[in-house]
């Protein structure tokens, strides 16, 4: 799979690991093109650092690895962006993580669809701490990453990605479950941090007899 990866922080990175290591063929970009030559420097030559104009073309799948406060600007920045499919990773969580910027009656998916009708955004990997995702595949209990999106096919090419990454993918269904996506991705950062859990902690759904 083709994937172009908008932000090279932390996120960006361990996607650019994962993803590298599970063979698919990636670009990624940011605001300052140096950050993505040093991540694609630093992975390997699966990945190549690309202008934000250009990431769009020739890719299946585009990831949104940016603060949400930067998410719309930055998908504005990527040319070419109509039909393609959209992870949008963000937590809208306020400058002092006291608290969600939107919920209940909309979500951060949900703005950035509203703002780039021409995309299909998929809610995915928000619960997910980057120190797992930019771990090597295999080891214990397998992670979750809960999807949720108003596109099959865009919600089926996530899918397929998640499998490839050796994580399992649970169908969460309409993109207005964002809304409660991310409050659990805002909980899981709660109980990493402030509760000193640590950063390899992840929700998983169990079936209990």
């Amino acid at each position: 799979m083709k994937i172009g990866i908008i932000g090279a922080g932390n996120m960006g990175t361990a996607f650019a690991r994962r993803l590298a290591a599970a063979d698919h063929e990636l670009a990624i970009t940011a605001k300052g093109l140096d950050e993505a030559r040093k991540v694609a420097s630093e992975v390997g030559h699966r990945v190549r650092a690309m202008p934000r104009e250009e990431l769009a073309e020739g890719t299946d799948l585009l990831i949104l690895a940016t603060p949400y406060g930067q998410s719309v600007e930055a998908l504005r920045a990527v040319r070419h962006t109509d039909g393609k499919a959209v992870i949008d990773i963000s937590n809208p969580f306020t400058e002092d993580m006291s608290g969600l910027l939107v919920g209940h009656t909309s979500s951060a998916a949900e703005e950035i669809q509203r703002a780039l009708p021409g995309v299909k955004v998929v809610k995915a990997f928000n619960t997910v701490f980057a120190t797992i995702l930019g771990a090597p595949p295999g080891g214990g209990s397998k992670v979750q990453v809960f999807y949720a999106g108003d596109d099959a096919g865009a919600k089926d090419t996530v899918r397929r990605l998640v499998e490839s990454t050796g994580f399992e993918p649970v169908d969460a269904g309409p993109l207005a479950n964002a809304r409660y996506l991310e409050p659990l991705g805002m909980l899981n950062i709660w109980l990493g941090y402030m509760g000193n859990r640590g950063t390899t902690i992840a929700p998983r759904w169990e079936t209990v007899a």
